[in-house]
């Protein structure tokens, strides 16, 4: 008897009224949420707009869903096309199963149409989003908790994962939660980019690759300890040849990169300086100190001007025994009419 376990929901569905609230799905809304405002955060201390990753995640999100569940379901089309099944079911993305290669990939290429639109580097957009998205699969692995899906071995630890469902082949137990270890490894993933990016000044997309790079090496073993239905290639699962693969173009882009471009974008939004962000913030600084400069020296020639005034105009004695006109003394002037009348 196990003295620990985590409970799984009897159902993924929570019912507002005669409106289903799918707990996979609302997995995923708050992580697409939660990785737009990281993003934008740090996509505004790069020097950009604020609001520009939304506005290009509203190209990416929905690439990436499609791309998502493409992948699911080229990868498990047993699961929509073989016998018994109903290929309908391909479309009903809420009951899970979204590949995070394929939603990468062609979300990639929503984000490049929203960035051409723009004028902004991908690269640059992929660095400030790239621990939004990690945080993002950590949110959503949740969502497999609803689902009762994606678990690991049978196990008595005190945080197995129990699973009452019987649907689809599933044997109630105990089990890995392999989800929560994803989540956990995806959450550090996050942590590891923002430091490294804070630490070395990745640009180019460095910040980028190295989140691929340690997903990648996290969802090997976490994908080697699953028991649910794939397909394997000598041994191993498909997920795991699709990671190693994916890790090493993510180590090798880094060196590669480091090597041609290193360093930063220098500018990442074209006109960004003239509205917000730290470039306009500082210009608006220097600005305020040119003026109150020019305003303390015009100040200084005013005063200096009136000064020079003050001091050069004379000032008229009261009484100085001169006459204005001659110069000469009153006494003098007395004098020589007392010898003229004389």
């Amino acid at each position: 008897m196990e003295l620990a376990y985590i409970p799984s929901p009897s159902s993924g569905v929570l019912y507002l009224g005669p409106v289903p609230l799918r707990g996979y799905a609302f997995c995923i809304i708050i992580g697409v949420f939660v990785a737009v405002w990281l993003g934008n955060k740090r996509w505004i201390a790069r020097g950009g707009r604020a609001g520009t990753v939304a506005d290009i995640a509203v190209w990416a999100v929905p690439f990436g869903l499609v791309g998502g569940r493409l992948y699911h379901v080229i990868t498990d089309y047993q699961l929509y096309f073989s016998e018994g099944r109903d290929w309908v079911d391909a479309f009903k993305i809420w009951e899970g199963g979204l590949g995070i290669w394929g939603a990468i990939a062609l979300g990639g290429l929503g984000a490049w149409i929203g960035c051409r639109r723009r004028g902004i580097p991908l690269p640059a957009y992929a660095d400030a989003i790239a621990p939004g998205i990690a945080i993002a699969q950590a949110v959503g692995r949740w969502g497999n908790w609803f689902n009762q899906e994606l678990y690991g071995r049978e196990t008595d630890l005190p945080w197995a994962v129990e699973i009452t469902s019987s649907a689809d082949g599933r044997m109630p137990g105990t089990y890995h939660p392999t989800f929560l270890y994803e989540s956990l490894w995806c959450i550090g993933v996050a942590l590891l980019v923002i430091w490294a990016d804070r630490r070395f000044t990745l640009g180019h997309g460095r910040a980028f690759a190295l989140y691929v790079a340690g997903y990648c090496a996290g969802r090997f073993w976490i994908e080697y300890m699953r028991v649910d239905e794939a397909h394997h290639i000598l041994g191993l699962r498909l997920n795991n040849w699709t990671a190693v693969l994916v890790f090493l173009l993510a180590v090798l882009y880094i060196v590669l990169s480091a090597r041609k471009r290193p360093g930063r974008e220098a500018v990442v939004e074209p006109g960004a300086g003239d509205g917000e962000g730290p470039a306009a913030d500082a210009r608006k600084t220097d600005g305020d100190a040119d003026g109150t400069a020019d305003a303390s020296a015009e100040d200084a020639k005013t005063d200096g001007a009136t000064d020079t005034g003050e001091s050069e105009k004379p000032e008229k004695p009261e009484n100085s025994g001169e006459s204005e006109g001659t110069g000469e003394p009153e006494e003098s002037k007395d004098g020589a009419g007392s010898a003229k009348k004389a």
